[in-house]
């Protein structure tokens, strides 16, 4: 059996709304990676009197964009060969951190908002 080595290696086509279907996820994560990389820039530029919290929030944004953009390429390449050759999608620690990520903003946010 050959080994598979990209997405586009081996297997057999996936039906292409599936394959869209991926795309558009990625391409919302990287859209998600801009928008959290413009807030952490905003807030480095526009909070006027920075603090601390200012600059863990701003921190935080830019990130949570970094490890978002980092990981959204190699996670469509996974779902497309898994979908190629016909295996269980790949689970994914991303849902999690994100989540984690964003709530860690947002207390952040609200602690700027109640201290400042």
């Amino acid at each position: 059996m050959a080994e598979i080595n990209g997405p586009h290696d081996g297997g057999s086509e996936p039906d292409y709304r599936f394959t869209l279907a991926n795309e558009r996820t990625f391409l919302a994560w990287l859209r998600t990676a801009l928008g959290l990389l413009a807030g952490g820039v905003a807030v480095h530029q526009l909070v006027p009197d920075p603090s601390a919290l200012s600059t863990v929030l701003a921190g935080l944004c830019v990130v949570l964009a970094a490890v978002l953009a980092a990981s959204a390429y190699p996670r469509w390449r996974q779902v497309q060969t898994a979908m190629r050759t016909g295996r269980p999608l790949p689970k994914s620690g991303m849902l999690l951190l994100l989540t984690a990520g964003i709530l860690a903003i947002t207390v952040t946010a609200a602690a700027l908002v109640v201290f400042s």
